[in-house]
């Protein structure tokens, strides 16, 4: 078999998505209603309106079906139709969300080219099925390897992600090359489904949610509190090295900020506002212009420069109900926030200082494989986009080169960029080899033109800073749930909320096992003591459960010894061990943050 490009995937992905819905209208009947079919990461999905409910259990038939219709080697054929033609087909056959489809395409068209009488849309048809479709697919559906797909899941979904809208049947397909690498990419979604954070999470105490609460506000339990502020201070530490300074800012603020700074005008998340004394606030959606307040609150010379502000700052952004999920889509998000305040001619160190500063926190966390994405404008649509066209060159250019000059393996994407400035996003790669967008450095000359910012340089003369929006981990809640199931919940023993489990063999150890406690706690290492009358097989399998680095077995020759006998998470013996050098072990391991 030829080898093929993404190009080919991309379109064989989308000709098995109107195959899939060949099959559905074949088994389900013409009651069926077809909503939209898209390529996605890892194959396409397509949502459907069905007469009646189906499940995972139809999928062995509708697989058959498609690789029946596979078989018979049929063309994808284009037709076009003009648009007031197409609307009484799909009206006729009662396809209303295909009219709807072609009544926004119309719209669109009207605004594009006013005058032109005949507006058409294009159908690909296979045997006697035809769909709504712009193209990009094979010419043949025999092309389509029939080993290479499978059916992996259905989810709701409301018609064009509105709630007003009928709830439709989103049936996902993983689509792949080859049979080699579906089989790859299902062994790692098994995997996945073990190392579910949701599972974990309540599993190890790290988190909840309420409906009392709200959904997407998660509660963090002790042992989730303890995790974030471990992560936390980190962060203050590890920046303040990289020459950060941490400010803090109130939750909310008057509407006319984010007005002023165009995330009223831009941003679709905002929270409804609230109405105080007459005037309108709304909870912050992000930290910037508070940040902006700070540099304005006294003048600037370029011996302030570069003024880097930090802050822990929790956020809140209006997410669908459909969208959130555990604590990857949360609406209370706590971003690891900064704002550099730079000269012009300083920007390509202070990337550098930036990159340097990401790749410093990834190596702490264990995240080896990592690459950068470049965002740049859409080049079709830069009616969008702040700030004039050498801005916004000089910005890209800048970001290309210094991802170039550290040597980073990076891609450059049309359209993902702000509406205010360029970006570089750094995505990683788990243990089991899913990708996960985490920093953002974004470069702005914008916002400081909207906010009048500005500093006096060497020669007495007023000139506008740069900005760099840098958040490494990007929200903690997400990073969170990535480290779990990255680490399938066994944290390294600096970040386990628990790090020692002191388990005691009988009522007459109880004092022993104090006295460690004690000491392990004035050492700084989180310990708990299993002082229940419970045997110690028990005691142990469930700290092991609790996926707890380190247990201290205390029997009585521990006790008349001075010493412990130390396990390790995942069953390892370590042995007898003075209690002093187990302390200096583990406080290394910490120190080192060992993985």
């Amino acid at each position: 078999m030829p080898k093929h490009d993404e190009n080919w995937l991309h379109n064989m992905r989308h000709t098995a998505a109107h195959v899939l819905a060949y099959a559905v209208k074949n088994l389900y009947g013409d009651k069926v209603k077809l909503g939209i079919g898209p390529v996605i990461d890892t194959g396409f999905y397509y949502d459907f309106d069905f007469p009646v409910p189906i499940s995972d259990a139809d999928f062995p038939k509708i697989e058959k079906e498609m690789r029946r219709l596979i078989k018979q080697n049929l063309t994808m054929a284009q037709e076009t139709l003009p648009i007031k033609d197409a609307l009484k087909l799909t009206k006729k056959e009662g396809q209303t969300y295909k009219t709807d489809l072609i009544a926004e395409i119309a719209k669109g068209e009207r605004q594009k080219i006013k005058g032109v009488a005949e507006e058409k849309v294009t159908f690909y048809r296979i045997g006697e099925f035809a769909d709504l479709c712009k193209g990009g697919h094979l010419e043949n559906i025999g092309e389509i390897p029939s080993d290479a797909f499978k059916l992996t899941h259905t989810a709701g979904a409301y018609w064009r992600g509105d709630q007003k809208n009928p709830m439709l049947t989103r049936i996902y397909v993983a689509a792949f090359m080859d049979k080699t690498e579906l089989e790859n990419y299902l062994t790692m979604m098994r995997e996945a489904k073990k190392r579910d954070h949701k599972i974990l999470g309540r599993e190890l105490e790290l988190f909840t949610f309420s409906p009392t609460v709200g959904p997407g506000l998660p509660l963090l339990m002790p042992r989730g509190f303890t995790l974030r502020k471990t992560i936390e201070d980190y962060l203050f530490n590890i920046k303040k090295r990289f020459g950060l300074i941490f400010v803090w800012s109130p939750h909310i603020a008057r509407s006319q900020l984010y007005i002023q700074s165009k995330h009223w005008q831009k941003y679709d998340a905002m929270m409804p506002p609230l109405e105080l004394e007459g005037e309108k606030y709304t909870l912050k959606p992000m930290n910037c212009p508070h940040h902006f307040q700070i540099y304005l609150a006294k003048p600037r010379s370029y011996r302030d420069l570069p003024l880097r502000l930090a802050e822990n700052a929790t956020v809140y952004r209006y997410e669908k109900s459909g969208v959130i999920n555990g604590l990857f889509r949360v609406r209370a998000i706590t971003q690891d926030d900064s704002h550099w305040f730079v000269p012009h001619e300083q920007l390509p160190a202070e990337i550098d200082r930036a990159i340097e500063l990401t790749q410093t926190i990834y190596r702490d966390f264990g995240l080896k494989s990592y690459k950068a994405q470049i965002s740049v404008r859409d080049p079709k649509n830069l009616k969008q986009y702040l700030g004039d066209d050498a801005v916004w060159n000089k910005a890209e250019r800048q970001l290309v080169q210094s991802v170039k000059e550290k040597g980073i393996s990076f891609i450059v994407k049309e359209g993902e960029a702000a509406f205010y400035g360029p970006k570089i996003d750094f995505m990683i790669k788990d243990a089991i080899g899913r990708e996960w967008q985490l920093t953002t450095i974004q470069l702005d000359f914008n916002q400081p033109e909207n906010f009048d910012l500005v500093y006096t340089d060497k020669d007495a003369k007023p000139k506008r800073p740069a900005i760099l929006h840098i958040a490494v981990l990007g929200s903690l809640e997400r990073f969170i749930a990535i480290l779990i199931e990255h680490f399938a919940g066994a944290l390294p023993v600096w970040l386990a909320p628990v790090q020692v489990a002191i388990l005691s063999i009988s009522e007459e150890t109880e004092k022993y096992g104090k006295e460690i406690l004690e000491t392990l706690n004035d050492a700084d290492i989180r310990s708990i003591f299993d002082e229940r009358n419970e045997s110690i097989g028990k005691k142990i399998r469930e700290a092991e459960m609790q996926k707890i680095p380190y247990m201290l077995i205390v029997g009585k020759r521990e006790m008349g010894e001075k010493t412990v006998s130390v396990r390790q998470h995942g069953e390892k013996d370590l042995g007898s061990m003075k209690l002093e050098d187990f302390v200096h072990k583990i406080r290394e391991k910490i120190k080192t943050k060992s993985l």
